[in-house]
C-alpha cells in the first residue's frame, strides 16, 4: 500500500513538472520572445517640424527659426559624484559661454537614472549661427549629442496676437492627454496655434534599431518618416491687419473685418501682446503686467469679451417686430422722450423725443421708445427666441478655442440663475440691448452678416488646412416671412449711415454707401431724478458707455462686414465712424471691393 502511495506521488510530481516545462517551453515562448525583442530592439522617435502659418497672400505669420538642441549622455552622475557631469558642463560653457550651468545641471539630474539609456536634453535651443562653427568639434565628443531644434517665431510680434495665439512648453496635464508632447516639448496654447495644434504639430517619425547588451547599435530594422510641414493658410491679410492695429492705437476694444461668407480678413483685440515672449518662457514681471492691466490685454475680446449690445440689437429686434403678426412695417408710436411703466420712467436717448416713429425711422435714428412699446406687445419669450435663432446667446462657431456664448435673458434664464421672477421692465431693457443682455463682438459681426444677406455666416480664420479649403456654409435661420421683410431693415440700416437724422450720418467718409447700426451700451445707470443724461465725455472713463458700430458695405452689394467696439468709447457713430470709414477705404485700396 505504501509503495502505491509513493508511486502515485512520484507520478503526480513528474506530471506537474512536465506540464510546467511544456508551459515554459511552448506556451510562454511568444511572451519571452517578445520580452527578449524588447530588450534588444530600441525605438528612436524623431520630432516633426511644426507647420507654418501664412496669411492669404502667403506672408509668414508663424514660422520656425532654425537652431539646435544639446543633449548629454546618461549616467554621468554616480550618487553624489558629479565630476563627469561637471566636466561636460564646463566643456559646454567653454564652447558657448552664455549657457546657464545651474539650469543644465538641474535639468540633467532630474532626468538621469540607472534605467535611462537615452541622451538627456539639457539645452532646448541655440541659434543656428552660434552652433554651426562649433558643430564639427562638439560632435566628436561621445558624451554630447547635437540635433536640430526649430524655435517658433512670430515675425509680426504683437499684431493679430489674439487670433494667432502662441506655442509654449507643454505642462504635465497636456503631456498626459497627448503622449507625443513628451517628445515635441511645445504645444499650441492659444488662438489658431491651439485650435489647429494637432494638424500643425504633425506626426513623429520612428526608427527601430537592434542594440546589444551595452546599448550599442547593431543594425536598423525599420523606419517611419515624420509627417510634417503641415502649413495652415489663413484668410487674414496682414496688410489690413497691421492697418487696423494702427487705427486702434491707444484704444481698448476690438475690430472685425469679415466677408459675407464668414472669412475673417482682419480682426483685432486691443491692446495686443508680443507672442514671441511666450515661446521660451515669459518672465514673471511680464506675466504679472499682462494679468493686472485694467485693459486686460491677455483677454481675447473678440470671443471672450462680453458686453451689452446696446442699440445694435435693434435691427434683429425690428425684424422680429414686423413679422410678429402683432406689429408690421406700418405700425408707429409717438415718441415723447420717455415712457412710464409703474413708478419708473424709461427714457429714449433723445430727451425731446422723435415724434411719430415707424420701424425705418426707429432703426435709422435709434429710437428707444419704439422698441420699449413693441416689447410690451411681444413679450420677452418671443423676443429672446428670435434673437437666439439669429445667432445671439450661442457660439458663432469660429475656429478659435474657448469661445463664450453670452446671454440673451428671459424668464427661464433668470429663474435658473437667480431664482427670481421676471419683471416687465427687464423686457424693455432687453429690447434696446441693455440689462443682463451680453454678447461678444464676433456674435455681433455674425449677426450683422445675417442682416446683410439673410444667411447666418460661420466666422472662420483658416482658409486652407493643408491643401483643403475650409469654407463652412452659411446657415439658413430666417423664416420665409422674415426673408420677405428683411429689405425693410436693410433700408433702415442704410439710413443710419446716409439719411438726415441717421445716427452715423455725420461720421462716415467712405467712397461708397454703407449700411450699419450704431450702439451706445451703458455701463452705469441714470438716476430717475436726472433731467438730462450727462455727456459721455464728462463722465469718468469707467462709467462711459461702450461704443458700437457694426456695418456692411457696399450697401447695395454687400461684400464685407466691419464691426468696431470701443470700450468706454461713448457714442458709437461718433467714436467709431472714422475707423469704420478708413477700413472700407483700405479694403478698396487693396482691391477687395468689387464695384
Amino acid at each position: 500500500m505504501r509503495i502505491r502511495i509513493l508511486l502515485t506521488l512520484f507520478v503526480i510530481v513528474w506530471i506537474s513538472l512536465i506540464v510546467r516545462v511544456f508551459h515554459l517551453a511552448i506556451q510562454s515562448n511568444e511572451y519571452y520572445e517578445n520580452l527578449s525583442e524588447n530588450n534588444s530592439i530600441k525605438t528612436e522617435f524623431s520630432a516633426p517640424v511644426r507647420g507654418e502659418i501664412l496669411d492669404r497672400n502667403l506672408e509668414p505669420i508663424a514660422i520656425n527659426e532654425l537652431g539646435f538642441k544639446i543633449a548629454l549622455a546618461p549616467h554621468l552622475t554616480k550618487g553624489d559624484d558629479t565630476r563627469l557631469l561637471d566636466r561636460e558642463i564646463a566643456y559646454l560653457l567653454s564652447m558657448i559661454p552664455g549657457l546657464d550651468a545651474k539650469k543644465i545641471a538641474k535639468t540633467y539630474k532630474q532626468a538621469d537614472s540607472y534605467y535611462n539609456h537615452n541622451f538627456i536634453d539639457v539645452v532646448d535651443y541655440i541659434p543656428h549661427e552660434t552652433v554651426i562653427p562649433l558643430y564639427a568639434l562638439m560632435s566628436l565628443r561621445e558624451t554630447i549629442a547635437i540635433s536640430p531644434s526649430p524655435k517658433r517665431l512670430y515675425p509680426h510680434g504683437m499684431i493679430a496676437s489674439h487670433l494667432i495665439g502662441y506655442v509654449a512648453k507643454a505642462n504635465q496635464k497636456e503631456v498626459g492627454a497627448d503622449a507625443s508632447l513628451q517628445l515635441l516639448g511645445h504645444v499650441g496654447k492659444n488662438g489658431i496655434e491651439k485650435y489647429y495644434n494637432r494638424f500643425l504639430q504633425g506626426v513623429a517619425g520612428e526608427r527601430r534599431i537592434k542594440v546589444n547588451a551595452r546599448n550599442v547599435e547593431i543594425e536598423e530594422i525599420g523606419r517611419t518618416e515624420t509627417q510634417e510641414n503641415h502649413n495652415l493658410v489663413l484668410n487674414i491679410d496682414m496688410r489690413l491687419q497691421s492697418y487696423i492695429s494702427e487705427l486702434f492705437e491707444k484704444r481698448v476694444g476690438s475690430i472685425i473685418v469679415m466677408d459675407m461668407y464668414g472669412a475673417i480678413y482682419a480682426a483685432g483685440s486691443y491692446p495686443e501682446y508680443d507672442l514671441n515672449s511666450f515661446v521660451s518662457g515669459i518672465s514673471s514681471k511680464e506675466w504679472n503686467a499682462l494679468m493686472t492691466s485694467m485693459d486686460a490685454p491677455f483677454t481675447n475680446k473678440l470671443i471672450n469679451g462680453l458686453y451689452p449690445p446696446g442699440s445694435t440689437v435693434k435691427t434683429g429686434m425690428g425684424l422680429i417686430y414686423v413679422t410678429s403678426g402683432v406689429m408690421d412695417e406700418h405700425t408707429s408710436v409717438d415718441c415723447t422722450g420717455s415712457m412710464k411703466l409703474g413708478n419708473r420712467s424709461f427714457r429714449c436717448w433723445k430727451h425731446t423725443g422723435h415724434g411719430k416713429v415707424d420701424i425705418s425711422k426707429a432703426v435709422a435714428q435709434s429710437c428707444d421708445d419704439y422698441f420699449y412699446k413693441g416689447s410690451i406687445q411681444l413679450g420677452i419669450e418671443r423676443m429672446s427666441k428670435g434673437l437666439m435663432r439669429m445667432g445671439l446667446g450661442k457660439k458663432s462657431g469660429i475656429d478659435l478655442p474657448n469661445e463664450f456664448i453670452g446671454t440673451v435673458p428671459n424668464r427661464e434664464w433668470k429663474r435658473e440663475k437667480f431664482k427670481k421672477p421676471w419683471y416687465q421692465g427687464e423686457t424693455l431693457n432687453t429690447s434696446i440691448g441693455q440689462g443682463d443682455f451680453l454678447v461678444t463682438p464676433m456674435q455681433i459681426a455674425q449677426y450683422t452678416g445675417l442682416m446683410a444677406t439673410g444667411k447666418l455666416p460661420t466666422p472662420h480664420v483658416a482658409k486652407l488646412i493643408g491643401s483643403d479649403p475650409y469654407t463652412p456654409l452659411p446657415l439658413d435661420v430666417l423664416s420665409p416671412l422674415e426673408k420677405e421683410k428683411l429689405p425693410i431693415i436693410q433700408r433702415a440700416m442704410r439710413g443710419v449711415c446716409n439719411d438726415p437724422g441717421g445716427t452715423a450720418k455725420g461720421h462716415i467718409s467712405t467712397r461708397f454707401p454703407i449700411a450699419g447700426k450704431t450702439g451706445t451700451a451703458q455701463t452705469s445707470g441714470i438716476a430717475q431724478g436726472a433731467k438730462e443724461r450727462q455727456s459721455e465725455h464728462d463722465m469718468e472713463y469707467l462709467k462711459r458707455s461702450h461704443a458700437w458700430f457694426t456695418t456692411y458695405g457696399p450697401a447695395d452689394n454687400p461684400q464685407f462686414i466691419v464691426t468696431v467696439m470701443i470700450e468706454h468709447g461713448g457714442h458709437g457713430g461718433e467714436e467709431a465712424g472714422g475707423i469704420v470709414s478708413s477700413i472700407y477705404n483700405k479694403l478698396d485700396d487693396l482691391g477687395y471691393i468689387k464695384r
